[in-house]
């Protein structure tokens, strides 16, 4: 939900840019949704309100987030400044590298430098360790200004420790003029559902996914305004179903109910289980949804695992926790099992996390977002080396919890929106879940693996030039 651009060209040109049209961030120099000027700094607005929602909702649950720059070892001071967030006071490592993280604490000079010891725990996922590092008597930052000592003193390679990344849901990101959800024109969903006219009885024969996500909205199963989300076919556990206050629907609510239902548009006769695996403001510690997706995997068994949310990260490092995850699972031995992931909202090549991971591994499918006249959407990140595929974002309708809505982000703060059981939404999030449908309808029709299927559907991808972002783009599913 919320996440600054580097090799297209620098996020200060970008941030001028946007200050100087005037505008939230179209090509066209407009926008039918935001009648009248905008602000100047509309897109720090935007940023300090979701990182907002994000603190606020961690601090509920009596825990913390800190914000990094693009650049440095110092905490960002503004919020419109963050590049990613962090758990403030912990990092992740791989357990063979504890022994030396501790070396570097224990060594003469730094007991002076640092009050306590280095509290190293087990996570769910064999060898990957959660450590609690010890504070600093200095003013530097228990997290980025320790990472960097730690490398440049030889203890440890660039990239073995990480912060412990905030994940979040990215249906809006800096410099994005995607909105929050809107009330659609139409009571028709879209993607439309495809006709699919076999039932299939045998549980066991149907293709699994599993969205990792913000739960499920459980009201708009079987419901007559979502018929789609048919009750023999999405699910969720007790502890996965999304509490909506229908007087006061709160950030993001319904998000991961949107997701499961344009898969089931996609792809009937699917199974999907819902994860409410982002529960601080569409938001999570890294360190947490890798033990839900370890869940998810032994409890659900899931083919694909559509996620629509992610980070950037300390020096574009790759998530070491979603590294050792498909290690211990054998992902790159085993071809069913396949995570598709959204390349989140920035309108940036920079790399996107744990979408990003499709530049070095097969098992990872990531997802840009175009509009209907084939153009990358504007909020979309994309990068020819990272980016896999593009599918459309702009103006979804699915499900959606009812009630009414006070909008939270500028230029449509205190702007109150009433659903009856569907929204509008749009950002990579929801382009994200027509591949993961695409996938799915091809296992089911042609008995295939999730990576066998998603070749197949890579080579129904039309190749278009986009002059915006200067490369060719590959692009799959419905567009009208």
């Amino acid at each position: 939900m919320i996440e600054r651009e580097r090799p297209a060209f620098p996020i200060d040109f970008l941030k001028d840019l946007i200050r100087k049209l005037r505008i939230p961030g179209r090509r066209d120099g407009g926008s039918d949704r935001f009648p009248g000027p905008s602000s100047e700094n509309l897109a720090d607005d935007v940023l300090r309100v979701q990182v907002g929602v994000i603190r606020k909702a961690f601090k509920a649950a009596g825990l913390d987030v800190a914000g990094a720059p693009i650049e440095g070892k110092r905490r960002v001071v503004d919020d419109a400044d963050v590049r990613y967030l962090y758990r403030p006071g912990h990092i992740l490592a791989r357990r063979e590298d504890v022994g030396r993280l501790r070396e570097f604490f224990e060594s003469e000079e730094n007991q002076k430098r640092f009050r306590g010891k280095l509290d190293a725990r087990e996570t769910r996922v064999p060898g990957l360790v959660l450590a609690v590092l010890p504070s600093r008597t200095d003013e530097q930052d228990d997290v980025l200004a320790t990472l960097v000592e730690v490398e440049d003193g030889g203890f440890l390679e660039r990239g073995a420790a990480t912060p412990d990344h905030v994940v979040y849901v990215t249906p809006k990101g800096y410099l994005c003029p995607a909105t929050e959800p809107e009330v659609p024109r139409s009571r028709r969903p879209w993607p439309p559902p495809t006709p699919y006219d076999r039932e299939i009885t045998d549980e066991k024969t149907k293709i699994r996914v599993t969205v990792v996500d913000s739960g499920l909205w459980k009201d708009a199963v079987g419901s007559a305004e979502s018929p789609w989300l048919e009750t023999d076919d999405v699910f969720a556990g007790n502890e996965d179903l999304e509490q909506v206050i229908p007087t006061k629907i709160h950030e993001y609510a319904g998000h991961g109910t949107f997701v499961a239902g344009v898969i089931s548009c996609i792809a009937p006769e699917t199974r999907i289980d819902v994860e409410a695996a982002l529960p601080y403001g569409g938001a999570v510690f890294e360190s947490d949804i890798v033990d839900q997706i370890q869940d998810a995997l032994e409890e659900n068994k899931p083919q694909i695992i559509s996620i629509s949310a992610g980070t950037h990260t300390r020096d574009n490092h790759e998530l070491l926790s979603l590294v050792l995850l498909a290690q211990n699972n054998k992902f790159d031995e085993n071809d069913d099992v396949l995570i598709v992931a959204a390349a989140g909202n920035d309108s940036s090549n920079d790399p996107f996390y744990p979408a990003a991971s499709a530049k070095d591994y097969p098992w990872v499918v990531s997802v840009g977002s175009v509009d209907p006249d084939k153009k990358v959407s504007d909020f979309s990140n994309f990068g020819k080396d990272w980016v896999s595929v593009y599918a459309r974002g702009r103006n979804l309708v699915n499900a959606f919890p009812k009630g009414t809505y006070t909008c939270h982000e500028p230029p449509n703060k205190g702007k109150v929106r009433k659903f009856d059981g569907l929204a509008q939404w749009s950002g990579t999030s929801f382009s994200t879940p027509i591949v993961t449908g695409l996938i799915a309808a091809e296992m089911r029709d042609n008995g295939l693996t999730a990576r066998a299927a998603w070749d197949v559907v890579r080579q129904t991808a039309i190749t278009e030039y986009d002059a915006r972002i200067g490369e060719d783009i590959q692009i799959v599913g419905p567009l009208t």
